[in-house]
């Protein structure tokens, strides 16, 4: 037995390095293990702090591709590890996983988890009880603002925890954006007086942002400055950034349109860009002091609202990256413009200078942030959010110093107008004399053209009055055309109305009078017209009767103050004495008839004329379809053929 432990000990002394090797890459890998095998979840208690960071006990999944729970539980353990805080923000990812525990020995307990980023495009949290899936939430900022659970600019989650259970939740992350998950478990109120602070400070900021913006366009509306206009567009750009990153605009501007949230920073960037470029190129007056900066302004101004246009159709995460060093390359070639004007001795470039300068350094910050070289207890917009209202209050001030520079010189540019002014005073004031003189001249010449324009006027106004009769008559019949029924229709109406009497109108129209103008021609048919209009104009003998020819083959009578019956026998003595005509033309003896419809009413309204002359045509179409060479008188029947 001594032999066998001798050799035992021989050996182990032999191979003593291999076996420590192995014993430290076996305490490694259960360190790793513990990481990723086994997390420990988070023990809450009534003593517990009111707001504790969940960083210390979340776990991330390594893969990428898993879009179910049920999937992700069949992941191995050695899939999750610790979620490293200090990781550069990653921009755009898809079924991002991570999981969690709280684990509540003895107290009832509520509180609230929270995702303080607004900006995310999908959360789906999975929440299990002891290894019970009880609940489902979805959130984010595709879904309407009313689908969540708490009505918050971040993403809330109340818990209610009973004693001894562990709660477990499987969070899946998708967004097009940034990335930044600062996961937080609040006492509900701890979080209601941190998010009032927090509402506060963000509402004074963009309520600053937006006073200025209204004071800048009011001023621009009344000066008609495009400097001010280029500034309160560029202001307002950054009120509407500013409040979408806080998650204000989602929550009271647009709640139930969620693709505004989706395209709101690659479409008002690009234009915010845009006319802080425009502003440059005034508030420095480059016009003035450098062309070439001049039209390197315009062309990236014009790149930027080109950029406005195209970033929607390209890839959201490629769209940012692709705003990301397009603004940083614009602010930096500002920065170096103002530079270079302030060292020229522009006035108004080291002020602005200054701006674009805190604008940089919070845009360096907030990078150093992003990739994780640099993390400070903040988030990560707050530099340049702090760099913008700086660089926003600075332009103002800018703008402030040009308005009184301009103020100063328009003054001077007043007082040498007033001289000018002066002076014209009296050069006018000897020209009044002098017109004065010429006036009471040229009032002798025009009592004298006046006497002459009155002739002529006399003369054009009887020429006019041929002319209006004229234009009354059918050129080729010489009765009343239907311009003339038309007025005389209404004006008998409005009689008619006023003294509750009886009007009639006839419709004529010659039967068959296309065979007539293709058997024996045109100018027949013209005669033809003109003798039936001379054998209408014989049955009318009373001086208020009209007929007219209403268009083509076609007649329209007016007799006012007859009633029904007296139509009907006009219209028969009308019938019969055509259908006895003989016509003859060109050695053509031509027989005729025509169909007359006849309506009859007293007038009660300003429609009514055109109502009696529509029935006059339903009546003179029923003649028709009857047989032609027929007199038909309108009935209520006549609507229903």
């Amino acid at each position: 037995m001594n032999t066998i432990i001798a050799e035992v000990l021989r050996k182990l002394n032999r191979y003593k390095p291999r076996v420590l090797i192995g014993l430290c890459l076996i305490l490694i890998s259960h360190s790793n293990w513990a990481d990723t095998l086994t997390p420990m979840p988070l023990r809450l208690t009534s003593d517990s702090i009111s707001k504790i960071e969940l960083q210390d006990w979340v776990y991330a999944n390594k893969s990428d591709d898993i879009e179910t729970l049920a999937r992700l539980l069949q992941q191995p353990g050695n899939t999750w590890q610790k979620l490293n805080p200090k990781q550069p923000y990653k921009i755009g990812i898809e079924n991002y996983w991570l999981s969690f525990s709280i684990f509540n020995p003895n107290d009832h307990l509520s509180r609230i988890i929270a995702l303080d980023n607004p900006l995310l495009d999908s959360i789906k949290i999975y929440h299990m009880i002891d290894g019970d899936l009880v609940s489902t939430e979805i959130m984010g900022d595709t879904l309407a603002f009313k689908h969540r659970p708490l009505q918050s600019n971040i993403f809330l989650y109340p818990v209610q925890l009973k004693p001894g259970e562990t709660h477990t939740f499987y969070i899946k992350i998708d967004s097009k954006g940034s990335i930044r998950l600062p996961l937080v478990l609040w006492s509900s109120n701890d979080l209601t007086q941190i998010t009032e602070t927090k509402n506060l400070f963000n509402g004074m900021q963009i309520g600053l942002l937006l006073a200025i913006f209204l004071f800048s366009l009011f001023i621009a509306l009344a000066s008609t400055s495009y400097s001010y206009s280029y500034y309160s567009g560029y202001v307002l750009g950054l009120t509407l950034l500013t409040a979408s990153l806080y998650g204000v605009s989602f929550r009271y501007l647009w709640p139930q349109w969620p693709f505004m949230q989706q395209y709101i920073f690659i479409i008002v960037i690009p234009l915010t860009l845009g006319c802080s470029l425009m502003f440059t190129e005034k508030v420095l007056q480059l016009k003035y002091h450098n062309l070439k900066m001049l039209y390197l302004c315009r062309i990236m101004a014009v790149l930027c609202f080109s950029l406005t246009v195209i970033m929607p159709f390209i890839n959201y995460s490629s769209a940012l990256y692709i705003l990301a060093f397009v603004v940083l390359t614009i602010c930096t070639i500002l920065m170096a413009f103002s530079l270079i004007q302030a060292f020229g001795g522009q006035r108004n470039a080291p002020l602005y200078a200054i701006g674009r300068m805190g604008l940089m350094i919070g845009c360096i910050i907030t990078g150093l942030i992003y990739i994780g070289l640099f993390t400070p207890d903040m988030s990560p917009q707050t530099p340049i959010m702090i760099g913008l209202t700086f660089e926003v209050l600075t332009m103002a001030a800018v703008l402030a110093l040009r308005y009184n520079d301009e103020r100063k010189a328009k003054f001077k540019i007043q007082q040498h107008a007033l001289a000018q002014a002066q002076r014209l005073r009296e050069t006018r004031e000897e020209a009044l004399r002098s017109e004065a003189e010429n006036n009471e001249k040229l009032e002798q010449m025009v009592q004298d053209r006046t006497l002459e324009l009155e002739m002529t006027l006399r003369e054009l106004n009887e020429a006019n009055q041929k002319l209006t009769e004229q234009n009354t008559i059918d050129g080729l019949t010489g009765i009343k055309n239907r311009s003339a029924f038309d007025r005389r229709l209404i004006a008998e109406g409005r009689i008619s109305r006023r003294q509750q009497s009886p009007m009639s109108l006839l419709m004529i129209d010659i039967d068959k009078f296309k065979d007539i103008n293709d058997q024996y021609g045109h100018l027949t048919g013209d005669f033809t017209i003109q003798v039936i209009a001379n054998t209408l104009c014989e049955y009318l003998k009373r001086p208020t009767d009209l007929v007219s020819r209403f268009g083509g083959e076609e007649f329209a009578i007016i007799l006012p103050c007859t009633d029904k019956e007296g139509a009907l026998l006009v219209a028969e003595k009308i019938r019969r004495s055509i259908s006895e005509l003989a016509v003859v033309h060109n050695g053509h003896t031509i027989s005729m008839t025509v169909s007359i419809g006849v309506s009859e009413a007293t007038i009660d309204s300003d429609q009514h004329p055109l109502l009696l002359l529509e029935q006059a045509d339903k009546a003179l179409y029923q003649a028709k379809r009857s047989g032609r060479n027929k007199v038909c008188s309108y009935q209520l029947e006549t609507d229903q053929i």
